[in-house]
Formats: structure tokens, sequence, C-alpha cells
């Protein structure tokens, strides 16, 4: 069974930073690529930030620079690196893996909330 497990959400300063985990199991992870997407209350899931099984990354305009997605393919876990918040990043964030031959699948969400 495939699963993606989010970890690392919580509250954060403006300024601040944290890190975001998700462990993939049940997968060829190398098959995949996976993105981070998020979710503001009331609004649409958006693309946040995508990294190829080689390792070539992608981030949305909004978090350019201040975002670092990156993979280990040998433990299946991909990372985000979330610095100089701002109180517009505060969403529920989701890991994604896709692959053409095996599917595409998410994780639960963690939640992450950016406010003084």
């Amino acid at each position: 069974q495939v699963q993606l497990v989010e970890s690392g959400g919580g509250l954060v300063q403006p300024g601040g930073s944290l890190r975001l985990s998700c462990a993939a199991s049940g997968v060829r992870f190398n098959y995949y690529a996976v993105a981070w997407y998020r979710q503001a209350l009331g609004k649409q899931r958006d693309l946040v930030a995508t990294i190829t099984s080689g390792g070539s990354a992608n981030y949305a305009d909004s978090v350019k620079g201040r975002f670092t997605i990156s993979r280990d393919n040998a433990k299946k876990m991909v990372y985000l690196q979330m610095n100089s918040l701002k109180p517009e990043d505060t969403a529920v964030y989701y890991c994604n893996a896709e692959s053409t031959i095996y599917g595409t699948y998410w994780g639960q969400g963690t939640h992450v909330t950016v406010s003084s």
C-alpha cells in the first residue's frame, strides 16, 4: 500500500523557517516525481515546488528564493525547507508523488501557520 506521510508543520513567526518532510512507503520511489502543494483556507490547491527523480527542481514564483525542495531517494524522503516565511504562506501543505507508470498519490497534509 502506497503511503505518503508529511510532518514538520506548525506555528512560526513571520520571517521564520520550517522544514517539512514527506516519508514515502510502498512505492518505487525512484520512478516518481515529487511535489509539494498547498491549500489555504477557502482557496484552491496550488503547486509550490516539484522535483524530478533526477533532482531537477522548479518553484512557484511566490516561493522562489525562499523555499528549497530536495529528496533522498535511498531514504524515500522529500523535504521542503521554507525560509523567510510570510503570513500568506499559511496553508495545509501536501506531498504528492506522480509516476506515469504507477499513478499519483497524496499525503494527508500538514498545517503551516505563519503568524505573530
